[in-house]
């Protein structure tokens, strides 16, 4: 292995006498150089766009929420709430009510759904980060509310505006139609907005939210029935083990879902287009490794005295194709590196100095992973083995003795 490794590196370090085949040599080194770094670079901006995306959804989800098995509600009783409490992974829970209701204000209608929340929500939720004006619902007031910023464009709602008082409207549990004979199907109360969050455009227009109390008593909840609970956690908490001790304390008669259960075909969907992206680029790599096939064949006609020379002092047809065979790993093993290498400058140059932006105000998103350069490397170090295979097997006997 090591004459052949030797000879290699003679044959690729060394000037050759056709300028040519010189020329071939950097093109196919520059080549390899630029698929790495382009593919790095890719990857490491789809992964900072994943991180992006799903850093609204992160913000807003719990780590652990719990639903209803059967029917849109479930009663949560005093003991209940003290096993939560005793059980040490979960720092923090806070009992939800949600659903769909109709939101109203001068002659303007919209369909969206009310979240109220208890006094704990905020330590679950990072809430602070998303509001846009005013004040997050205040536990002290029964009739406040939060809308999202999409909500308030459609409506015009303004925060604390006290002429300008939100309507909340429901339909009554049981009634059949709005056409039922009953004088009045809604339940309806109207509430002061607090404040207006912003966190993206699908969840922007979908929320209102409201103090856990009035939200039960315009849906007729009883004062302990809630439509589900969202938990956070401690980081280094095993989510297994918390949702078998959370499933315990209700007897198995809840849905527990962490948050990539929450967001499952979003998380789906940022997958499946990374491996999309990485199959698309890894295309276009082979594309540009045929240059270091083209590269290996060039250096064995021009070596073909040499081989001969080789061949008639005792070395095997298996050695002479083993030169030529390193000779394709080095060159993509070290075109890799260095493609990687300039990737990760790149990147660390766009975290730090944000370079590039998708708008004035928002720099484009990367993210340096380890992963990537483990990706990338092997990507190109097993396209650049199959590279070198098919080149040297053009090496035989019968072409060593016609040289």
């Amino acid at each position: 292995m090591k004459f052949p490794l030797y000879i290699a590196k003679r044959y690729l370090f060394s000037k050759s006498s056709q300028n040519a085949i010189n020329i071939i040599n950097i093109i196919t080194s520059v080549v390899v150089v630029i698929g790495a770094l382009a593919l790095f670079i890719v990857l490491s901006g789809f992964a900072g766009l994943k991180s992006f995306s799903l850093s609204f959804s992160n913000d807003f989800d719990p780590d652990i929420k719990i639903e209803a098995a059967t029917g849109k509600s479930f009663l949560v009783s005093a003991a209940q709430i003290k096993q939560l409490q005793d059980i040490p992974e979960i720092v923090s829970f806070s009992q939800v009510v949600e659903e769909r209701v109709v939101l109203s204000l001068n002659n303007k209608h919209h369909i969206a759904n009310i979240k109220g929340v208890d006094q704990y929500f905020k330590k679950v939720n990072v809430v602070d980060s998303i509001m846009f004006v005013g004040a997050w619902v205040n536990p002290d007031e029964y009739d406040s509310a939060v809308v999202g910023i999409g909500i308030s464009k459609l409506l015009g709602v303004i925060a604390n505006d006290y002429s300008g008082l939100l309507e909340i409207i429901v339909p009554k549990p049981g009634t059949k139609s709005i056409t039922s004979s009953s004088k009045n199907p809604y339940e309806k109360v109207k509430v002061l907005t607090r404040g207006v969050y912003s966190l993206n455009e699908d969840l922007d227009d979908k929320y209102v939210f409201t103090n856990l109390e009035l939200a039960q008593e315009l849906l007729e909840f009883e004062t302990n029935e809630v439509t589900n609970i969202e938990f956070d956690l401690l980081p280094e908490s095993d989510e297994i083990v918390v949702k078998e001790k959370i499933s315990a304390v209700f007897n198995d008669e809840v849905i527990i879902k962490n948050r990539i259960e929450l967001n499952d075909a979003l998380y789906k969907m940022l997958n499946t287009e990374n491996l999309a992206i990485y199959l698309i680029f890894t295309l276009v790599l082979i594309l540009a490794l045929f240059n270091v096939v083209g590269a290996i064949v060039m250096m064995i006609l021009d070596k073909r005295s040499n081989m001969k020379t080789l061949f008639s002092m005792g070395t095997t047809v298996k050695q002479i194709k083993r030169i030529f065979f390193y000779q394709g790993i080095i060159i993509t093993t070290l075109g890799g590196i260095l493609g990687i290498t300039l990737g990760v400058i790149a990147v660390y140059l766009q975290l730090q100095f944000k370079i590039f932006y998708i708008t004035a105000n928002l720099p484009y998103p990367v993210k340096l992973e380890f992963m990537n350069c483990v990706t990338v490397f092997l990507t190109i170090t097993i396209l650049g083995i199959l590279a070198s295979f098919l080149a040297s097997r053009r090496i035989t006997r019968d072409f060593i003795a016609n040289s």
